[in-house]
């Protein structure tokens, strides 16, 4: 096996200034537990960096599972060998003999960490370059744009050579950044939300609202099969609250206004939210809203809907276009659960013609002539029942389009 170690390369958990040794301290574990079926991996710390020697376990589904972990930049396959002219030569003509052999471009690009290397970065790049060339006669330099850009890093203990730059998720180490609640309907948008939370590395507690006999059993199973995947990318116990919604949905359906109907949902699931999420000790609420996507996303909409809170309310999609978060939701494999027909409280009572401005001062007026509004919201929240869904690490969804992210 031409590479014997995967280097790390941290996201924007290096720009963490003090806070930086506890951030890296949670990626390793982080890293650790994603890979905990593979036994025969060693983890290595550096300063921004973490390396993993593979001993006897395969390459490629140890990088399947490296690309969904969050706080990972990107990552290389490398080969590892003595910081030592002879040792480095021999070990990039292996990486490079390990491509196809065929007509290729190629440049040299040595990074020399420990300065007490004898020859200085010019020279290695001569060095190692002409080496290469006395040995592969199909191989030529392209200093500019070429086929392979092989690296090769200098440190003081050892010297790792490698050619492939993989992307990796991006964002912080899962839940490093604190807590918070999001509304999880089955449809596309709120999944992707949830997990663009994640990857800024909240711990999330879903929330879904049901009404049933309204809704069925397979709405309510859609979500839950929504909330394992993201349970995936978690790496840990994932919770879901489920909220009987069907009395609250009901009284609103009787005020008769059919045309905010949707605004007056919304502002009671944000009620129940904020108290699910005082409860979990949550200090934020996200939400799939994407602006101007449907007539509760206006920002008229939002700004009524949204004054039922004092938490502040994370919208991660709100600038996305619906192309694009159905591209995000195949790539997360959230999209073909997402699409399946079984409807949600939300589709249930959608009007004909529903508000894009509501007006604040009637919607409050109508709230207050529902009976019992804030006694049905605490029974709801009362009535919540929550599921823990633990990951089970199945092989990630068939991605869409390239393998980067963004």
């Amino acid at each position: 096996m031409t590479f014997d170690h995967i280097l790390i390369r941290l996201g924007e958990i290096t720009v963490k200034g003090r806070n930086r040794n506890r951030f890296e301290t949670e990626m390793l574990k982080q890293v650790q537990h994603a890979l905990r079926g593979f036994p025969g991996l060693t983890f290595i710390r550096t300063y921004g960096r973490l390396y993993i020697a593979l001993g006897n376990e395969p390459y490629e589904p140890v990088a399947d599972r490296l690309k969904d972990v969050f706080g990972i930049s990107s990552f290389s396959p490398v080969k590892r060998v003595e910081p030592e002219l002879q040792a480095i030569r021999e070990g990039a003509l292996a990486v490079m003999r390990s491509f196809p052999q065929r007509k290729a471009t190629f440049k040299v690009k040595v990074s020399r960490r420990w300065k007490g290397f004898p020859h200085d970065t010019m020279a290695m790049n001569h060095l190692v370059g002409a080496h290469i060339l006395r040995n592969m006669p199909n191989i030529t330099v392209d200093v500019r744009q070429p086929d392979i850009e092989l690296h090769v890093e200098i440190q003081e203990q050892h010297a790792y050579i490698y050619c492939e730059v993989v992307p990796g998720a991006g964002g912080f180490p899962y839940g490093s950044n604190g807590k918070a609640v999001a509304l999880l309907s089955g449809g596309i948008d709120s999944p992707v939300a949830i997990w663009m939370a994640m990857r800024k590395g909240l711990e999330v507690e879903a929330i879904h609202f049901h009404s049933y006999p309204f809704t069925s059993k397979e709405a309510q199973d859609k979500v839950v099969t929504l909330a394992k995947r993201l349970s995936y990318y978690a790496g840990k116990p994932f919770k879901l609250h489920l909220v009987p919604f069907t009395d609250i949905q009901t009284s609103l359906a009787q005020s008769k206004q059919d045309h905010l109907i949707i605004t007056l949902m919304r502002r009671s699931m944000l009620r129940i939210a904020q108290r699910i999420a005082e409860k979990s000790g949550a200090l934020a609420i996200v939400t799939g809203d994407s602006l101007g996507q449907v007539a509760s996303q206006t920002l008229g909409s939002m700004n009524v809907i949204g004054r039922t809170t004092d938490l502040p309310l994370l919208r991660p999609l709100v600038a996305m276009d619906k192309l694009e978060i159905i591209a995000m939701a195949k790539r997360i494999g959230t999209y073909e659960t997402s699409i399946l027909p079984y409807e949600d409280c939300c589709t249930l009572f959608v009007p004909k013609s529903p508000s894009t401005n509501p007006n604040l001062r009637v919607v409050e007026r109508i709230e207050n002539g529902v009976p019992n509004l804030v006694g049905m919201i605490a029974q709801a929240v009362e009535g919540t029942e929550t599921i823990e869904l633990r990951p089970d690490d199945p092989a990630p969804a068939d991605r869409a389009g390239e393998d980067d992210w963004f």
